[in-house]
């Protein structure tokens, strides 16, 4: 999405099969990967959301503007990893309570912390960032249903937060991206 956002041509393979052949040659066992010509690969999202944005005018020049985006973009990161062992529960019981004491709990929590760092309709107010794609993704994966039993109701309280997500998801370049998705 960022590369999009950015206006950047770009080659984006998807793993649909080979991912046991492949893991060995990422340079952490993962995915995302950026393979730039002429550089080694890099990994992590948050440092590929970082290139793309200093590259493409995605992400705050100011050193403490940049810093509070990273801030945000690993607050992402902490959420999901906050989220993980849920997805490993076999009882559906145990992990529905799980999910929705995740929802009640931590990511409220964390909406509202992140609720509290928007300016308006982004982070930034009307400058989109690499921080607000990777809040966006995790916003709409709640909001969409991939994740069960977790509503979108959960971010009702949050009219700032469910802005953002509107206003990337309306960004003519991420909504023309992600057409091609859906």
């Amino acid at each position: 999405m960022a590369l999009a956002a950015a206006g950047v041509d770009f080659e984006d393979n998807r793993l649909k099969s080979g991912w046991p052949e492949l893991k060995s040659k990422t340079p952490y066992g993962s995915v995302p990967v950026l393979e730039v010509p002429g550089k080694p690969a890099l990994a992590q999202s948050n440092a590929i959301l970082a290139y793309i944005g200093r590259s493409y005018g995605l992400h705050p020049s100011d050193p403490w503007q940049a810093a509070l985006h990273e801030a945000v973009m690993a607050a992402v990161e902490e959420a999901r990893t906050a989220l993980a062992p849920s997805g490993k529960l076999t009882d559906p019981s145990e992990k529905q309570r799980a999910r929705e004491e995740f929802a009640a709990g931590y990511l409220t929590t964390w909406a509202g912390q992140i609720e509290a760092q928007i300016e308006g309709p982004f982070l930034l107010g009307d400058q989109l960032c690499v921080a607000d794609i990777k809040v966006f993704t995790l916003v709409h994966s709640f909001t969409s249903g991939v994740i069960d039993h977790i509503t979108g109701a959960v971010f009702e309280p949050f009219p700032k937060l469910m802005g953002l997500k509107l206003a990337v998801a309306a960004h003519p370049k991420i909504a023309g991206w992600r057409a091609r998705f859906q």
